[in-house]
């Protein structure tokens, strides 16, 4: 066509108004937002949040609820079935397994809480400085956290309750003695994946400090996979927990907590099911609630799954 021919009309859009074209479809939103309403939208996770916040409020103000102590002996009540008086009946020594439960929920959870902390604070420090020095410092670092990954669990675990003695402080000792590896793995490959992205070399052109970059740029651009990872392993020490309790390296009487309810109430199952059946339940409820709120994290920021 001749361009002597061209008219205007010939460019204009058609069905379109020129001022509607510059208008913003939907406001747009920042990653975490984005990864907050996605969340909101999981109702498998949702529903793993309501359930995590009930037993939290039990286990706070649950042990207050039924009138009886956990360490209060009632031989004249032993092994009564769940009723008006004893919500979830009474053990061997006549205690109220209600109070007892929410009690045991107290130090499950605690432990559970205390060891993936831990295991994040060393976990994100000795995996970010591996990750981000590099060289020699990062294959002695990983090498030494392998060491400590192929050292027996439950050797670990019973020469220390031979040496401290059984209690909360040396079952979490237990636990993150070696349970901050993974973490230290999933952080430093995290960091060399972020290490050299532009913003981090413009700060370090600018002269900002290692440790100023680490809290400014790596650890915040990482924090998706940590708290996937740290919630996964919540449910993760809370299992451990009463599994050792199960085998009879747990906390030592009148102390309760799931895994020794559940080890004690196990020889009674035949003709007390309730005594092994309410903590055994509540260890799977809980353990579900953190699995699906990590699942419910993991599709929620994973940067493939947003549009």
């Amino acid at each position: 066509m001749d361009t002597d021919q061209l008219r205007k009309e010939d460019f204009e859009l058609v069905g379109v108004k020129i001022e509607e074209t510059e208008k913003i479809s939907k406001p747009s939103l920042s990653f975490w937002k984005d990864a907050m309403y996605r969340f909101r939208k999981n109702k498998l996770a949702m529903l793993g949040v309501l359930l995590l916040a009930l037993l939290i409020f039990m286990a706070i103000f649950g042990p207050y609820m039924s009138g009886y102590d956990y360490r209060t002996n009632d031989l004249t009540s032993k092994n009564l079935p769940p009723s008006a008086e004893h919500w979830f009946g009474t053990d061997e020594l006549g205690r109220d397994v209600f109070t007892r439960t929410w009690e045991g929920a107290r130090i499950s959870i605690f432990i559970g809480l205390a060891a993936a902390l831990i295991d994040l604070t060393i976990g994100v420090l000795w995996g970010g400085i591996a990750g981000y020095k590099g060289g020699r410092l990062d294959e002695v670092m990983m090498r030494t956290a392998d060491v400590l990954y192929g050292i027996p669990y439950l050797l670990v675990v019973i020469l220390l309750m031979v040496v401290l003695g059984q209690s909360v402080g040396t079952m979490i000792l237990a636990m993150t003695i070696t349970g901050w590896v993974n973490m230290a793995r999933i952080v430093r490959g995290q960091i060399l994946l972020l290490k050299n992205q532009e913003y981090v070399l413009a700060s370090r052109t600018l002269g900002a400090t290692t440790p100023r970059i680490m809290a400014r740029h790596l650890i915040p651009n990482a924090m998706g996979p940590i708290l996937v990872t740290m919630t996964l392993t919540i449910p993760t020490a809370i299992f451990t927990e009463a599994f050792l309790s199960f085998l009879g390296l747990g906390l030592n009487p009148p102390l309760a907590s799931w895994g020794t309810m559940a080890s004690d109430g196990l020889p009674a199952l035949r003709f007390y099911p309730w005594r092994l059946l309410f903590p055994a339940t509540f260890i799977c409820l809980t353990i579900f609630a953190f699995n699906v709120i990590g699942d419910g994290l993991r599709d929620a920021l994973d940067p493939r799954l947003r549009k």
